[in-house]
């Protein structure tokens, strides 16, 4: 076990880096660890040899699934990386970093511009009001081109992407940048680590300066007594200017824009320079707000309290990721927001309400684990021995409790059925699905008894291949898999009531139990709402949860179609009870019978999944795509030129657009490429809502009770 290397608070930085798929994140994060002096040599995607994609299929298929954390240290700081996935089937681990992190590196490729799952993570920082600042890689591929993407930026992601860097040369000649504020070039030659700083080539001197003169205007505009200044025609020095900035780009007033190429090392250096300089240390952000657990104050309202982040403050981190180590077991990754721990002591969980004794801390550099003696705020760690928390939870102090808002993900839109091999492997199976489920949020896993069949539902097909993939390598599992099928849901279209009658009394000690109740149509994504307004009198309050229980269980497991019942208010109004043969479990089921006849009346249909597609494809080949989109029940909402590419943003059912990976190909020549990422839930036409509930009838997926 070592002593910690203590690093004052204002000098830490908490970031996340985050890019749509193939942007180069991975790369830039190596180089970072490089330069860090983490690593002595640059691992390569190419060849399998990351240090932060440790996973074997991470490091097969040349993509990050999981999100990675590592701490190193430059220049008198430490930074606290978490790398994510780019691919929008692990969405997942995009939400759940965010929430633990003080400030992001958006990376965007200097050839592919600003992306859809570009747009989805500024989404999710913009609702975290995150600090950020934007990489721009790349630029050394044929193609790049700055500028274009600057005003793609500027278009779609925000007005206020200010560039402190001009990139030298362009695609293979690209060499360096030139430092607006610092007004120098920095030229990597002939792939020196570290770059020869010189005089701006003349041949950029106007440009160089425009740029400079919009800089300088766009942090005086920040800053009241520098617009002063400026208006005087004084120019601020470097020093002030770098300190106005770092006041803006936490305050989310202005994001700074970098470049580079990370493969070769080319502006890594100035990027790393750039997070310590502009994103935030902890002590610059607000206290974390959470509510005390149990505890209502005036008129019911919940008591909201916060946590500075100070180590002598009440201990209170959040759990943002669960991972079953084969060495250690159950490792819970926390971020630290305020006070310490020591190995030994107890932490308390709100959720669960338990309290549970920390047996060891862990600083992870990805899979490989650095054994501490305590936690302290600002720190990003691993804990063993806290075996209740799963992602989202709160561990805090048991003597100051609190609870921080729980993490909220999309819900999965594609699912598989997986079948044991054996009888004897059922088991097994069962519970290594768990595991993953427990890992990963947006796993959801239902077992059906009649069948046998585990049903895995997840954000995409690759999400789920990689999840059937670790059963083989992790758990030695191989089932039967079925071809991935859309996840329906059902709701209904209006309002009906009935009454549901459980009764079995044929002498001695019966069962009786009425339920009467109304079902109603509810927003999108309200999901299920239940209400009691039945009177004490008719309706014992002792019964409200049981019927509850049995409505939510019968709506879960479908009505029309065998598909969860969602987007529906249901109301209790009463019912009737006897005095001797009255039990919950009577109500449980009675609640069950209504619910199912209120909503075979009042008008059920079902939901299909809506994804966005962002389509990219040569000029020559987009007529023949919008067209085929089209017969896909799809639609166009708009279309960028990208030099010689049009990238085509609109929706698609997603069970139109199974397989068209392989059509996407025939209909350009294999140069198109495309992305799915869920949007909504929609009605299903009805012609197409019969064909898949006589199809669910056929496989014997509809319950006829």
């Amino acid at each position: 076990m070592s002593k910690k290397r203590e690093t004052p608070i204002k000098n830490v930085r908490i970031i996340g880096i985050f890019a749509h798929v193939d942007a180069g994140k991975t790369t830039t994060s190596e180089a970072i660890l490089y330069y860090t002096g983490r690593i002595h040599r640059v691992g390569s995607v190419d060849d399998g040899s990351t240090q932060l994609d440790w996973m074997e299929q991470e490091r097969a298929r040349g993509i990050t699934i999981t999100a990675a954390a590592t701490a190193c240290h430059w220049r008198g700081h430490r930074i606290n990386l978490i790398d994510t996935p780019g691919h929008i089937d692990f969405t997942a681990e995009v939400v759940r970093s965010i929430r633990v992190i003080d400030g992001a590196v958006i990376l965007l490729c200097g050839v592919g511009g600003v992306e859809p799952q570009t747009e989805t993570v500024w989404m999710h920082a913009d609702r975290e009001n995150l600090p950020r600042i934007i990489f721009v890689n790349k630029l050394d591929r044929l193609g790049a081109d700055f500028e274009r993407v600057l005003d793609e930026i500027r278009e779609r992601l925000t007005p206020h992407a200010v560039p402190l860097q001009w990139p030298i040369g362009r695609e293979g000649g690209f060499s360096g940048v030139v430092d607006l504020i610092g007004q120098r070039a920095l030229v990597w030659r002939d792939g020196a680590d570290d770059p020869a700083a010189e005089p701006i080539p003349p041949s950029m001197e106007a440009q160089v300066a425009a740029a400079r003169a919009s800089l300088l205007d766009a942090i005086c505009e920040t800053d009241d007594a520098l617009l002063e200044r400026r208006l005087a025609g004084l120019e601020p020095d470097a020093v002030t200017l770098e300190a106005a900035l770092r006041r803006a780009t936490i305050a989310g007033k202005l994001v700074p824009v970098l470049c580079g190429a990370s493969r070769k090392r080319i502006g890594v250096q100035p990027l790393l320079d750039a997070v310590v300089a502009y994103l935030p240390a902890p002590v610059d952000l607000p206290p974390v707000l959470g509510i005390v657990p149990n505890a209502k104050g005036a008129k019911g309202a919940e008591e909201i309290i916060e946590r500075p982040d100070d180590p002598d403050a009440p201990l209170c981190a959040a759990a943002f990721k669960i991972v079953t180590d084969p060495h250690v077991g159950h490792l819970t990754w926390v971020r630290v927001f305020s006070g310490h721990l020591k190995v030994g002591e107890t932490v308390y969980n709100p959720r669960a309400d338990v309290e549970e004794r920390v047996g060891r801390i862990y600083r992870m550099h990805a899979n490989r684990r650095e054994q501490v003696d305590h936690m302290a705020a600002s720190d990003v760690v691993a804990l063993v021995g806290v075996k209740s928390a799963i992602t989202g939870d709160t561990l805090c102090d048991p003597a100051h409790p609190i609870a921080l808002e729980t993490f909220k993900f999309p819900e999965p839109v594609i699912a598989v059925a997986l079948t044991a091999a054996s009888s004897e492997e059922q088991e097994k199976l069962r519970q290594a699905v768990a595991r993953l489920c427990a890992e990963d949020p947006t796993l959801v896993s239902r077992f059906d008894p009649e069948t046998g069949e585990e049903t895995l539902a997840g954000m995409g097909e690759l999400h789920l291949e990689i999840a059937v993939d670790r059963l083989r390598t992790e758990f030695g599992i191989v089932p039967r898999v079925s071809p991935p099928q859309v996840s329906y849901r059902e709701t209904v279209r209006r309002a009906a009531e009935a009454t549901g009658t459980y009764k079995k009394q044929t002498g001695g000690h019966g069962h009786f139990a009425e339920v009467r109740l109304r079902v109603e149509p509810a927003e999108r994504g309200e999901g299920v709402v239940f209400e009691n307004e039945a009177s004490p009198s008719e309706f014992p309050t002792d019964f409200v949860r049981p019927t509850e229980l049995g409505v939510r269980d019968a709506l879960e497991k479908g009505v029309i179609a065998g598909y969860p019942v969602t987007d529906v208010r249901v109301t209790l109004l009463g019912g009737k009870f006897h005095e001797v043969d009255s039990a919950a479990m009577d109500f449980q089921i009675a609640g069950s019978m209504a619910v199912r006849q209120a909503v075979r009346r009042a008008a059920p249909a079902l939901l299909e999944p809506v994804m966005h597609i962002g389509i990219n494809v040569g000029e020559e080949h987009l007529g023949a795509v919008v067209a085929d989109l089209g017969r896909r029940r799809g639609s166009v909402s708009g279309m960028h030129v990208r030099g010689g590419m049009r990238n085509v943003d609109g929706e698609v059912p997603l069970a139109e657009a199974r397989g068209y990976a392989t059509d996407l190909r025939s209909l350009t020549q294999g140069r198109g490429t495309f992305t799915l990422e869920f949007r909504r839930y929609d009605l299903v036409p009805d012609e197409i809502a019969e064909q898949v509930i006589k199809q669910r009838r056929e496989e014997g997926k509809i319950r006829t009770r």
